[in-house]
């Protein structure tokens, strides 16, 4: 198959379309792509919903963007399938306007409504304005790509039939990093945007309460909504390097020179029904995972991980206090997240189930 990646993501920051991109050609199909970012985070944009009179720099933005896409769009052969990348709720629509006939799948990681509400967008309105751009943007699709069997459930009863299930997965980098910790200390990562999903402030207050411990350092990777708090939380704690920036092309080393790759610690709705990019990274650089004890997270990870409980940070400062404590456990863990990491998070395997689907799509367009 010739399958095209159309849309205006950012594989830096958002790298589940490098992992469908490394997984399809490696498997036998020609992978092509139209793409020109947007240039807006995900911040960025929840800031606008709450300032709607900066919403009209994000239209003028898509449609300059837009204007480029369809230029480049007109020198690329006849293809078989079309993926729209991460955050393409709008470029569904010009894809489906480009190439009428053709499969286009909409990789839907979560809703822009979910993700308003995780950011602490609260107003009606604007909610009930982003559950319709969801609503259209799935209806747009041919096949609607999510991560786990719960985000699949949370579809909307008249697209859930086009869904299909693709775990994150991590790229191809990850997987020989060129790096390993060394000393003493139980060297803990994390890295990430700082949403209440992603539980920094518990993580916060985990670093908190191991002020007492001698033997372990956190590395904290990245800014966001609850960056400040969670800098608050950790106090007088435990060491911690805080770094706000890593370039993605050195993040896999960075975090390969760590023992224990932290998860997500949330609690909220989406927190429980995601696994998040980090825990498939962190494994396939051979870290330990540590992560938040939820049933799509049990399903991917197994026995190859130590869990806790959502939102416990207590739970989460003893997890790792006895990890520090025995070196055993730890590269038993380590270990075993590698081995899964290989089995069942490398591209190929992930990107195939995809290429079930869009090949059965293919057959019947």
């Amino acid at each position: 198959m010739r399958v095209l990646f159309f849309g205006t993501y950012d594989a830096g920051r958002h790298p589940r379309v490098r992992v469908l991109q490394e997984g399809l050609a490696a498997l036998g199909d020609h992978v092509v792509e139209c793409n020109i970012r947007l240039g807006f985070e995900t911040s960025t944009r929840v800031r606008m919903l709450r300032r709607p009179w900066l919403a009209p720099a994000l239209a003028l933005r898509m449609l300059r963007t837009w204007r480029r896409l369809r230029r480049m769009s007109a020198g690329i052969p006849p293809v078989d399938a079309i993926v729209v990348g991460y955050m393409g709720h709008f470029d569904v629509h010009l894809a489906r306007h480009r190439w009428k006939h053709v499969p286009v799948v909409l990789d839907h990681l979560t809703s822009a409504r979910e993700t308003a509400v995780d950011r602490g967008v609260s107003s009606r309105p604007l909610l009930a304005v982003l559950e319709r751009i969801d609503r259209s943007a799935l209806r747009a699709a041919d096949v609607i790509c999510v991560d786990t069997e719960e985000h699949l459930e949370s579809l909307p009863e008249d697209v859930r039939g086009r869904g299909v299930v693709v775990p994150v997965g991590a790229a191809t980098a990850w997987f020989s990093p060129g790096s390993s910790p060394h000393g003493p200390l139980l060297e803990v990562v994390f890295f990430g945007l700082y949403t209440p999903l992603q539980g920094a402030l518990v993580i916060g207050k985990a670093i908190g309460l191991l002020g007492d411990r001698d033997d372990i350092r956190f590395t904290m990777v990245g800014n966001g909504q609850d960056y400040l708090g969670t800098r608050r939380a950790a106090g007088h704690g435990a060491p911690v390097t805080w770094l706000d920036w890593v370039e993605p092309e050195e993040l896999p080393s960075v975090v390969a020179r760590h023992h224990v790759c932290l998860g997500i610690f949330g609690s909220g709705p989406k927190a429980l029904r995601v696994v998040p990019n980090k825990v498939f990274q962190g494994a396939a650089a051979g870290c330990a995972i540590v992560t938040s004890d939820t049933p799509p997270q049990r399903r991917a990870l197994g026995e190859s991980a130590a869990f806790v409980p959502p939102g416990d940070p207590g739970a989460l400062a003893e997890a790792l206090g006895a990890l520090a404590s025995s070196r055993d456990r730890l590269q038993a863990l380590r270990q075993a997240a590698k081995r899964r990491a290989e089995d069942a998070f490398r591209p190929p395997a992930v990107a195939a189930f995809l290429r079930e689907r869009l090949r059965n799509e293919v057959l019947t367009s």
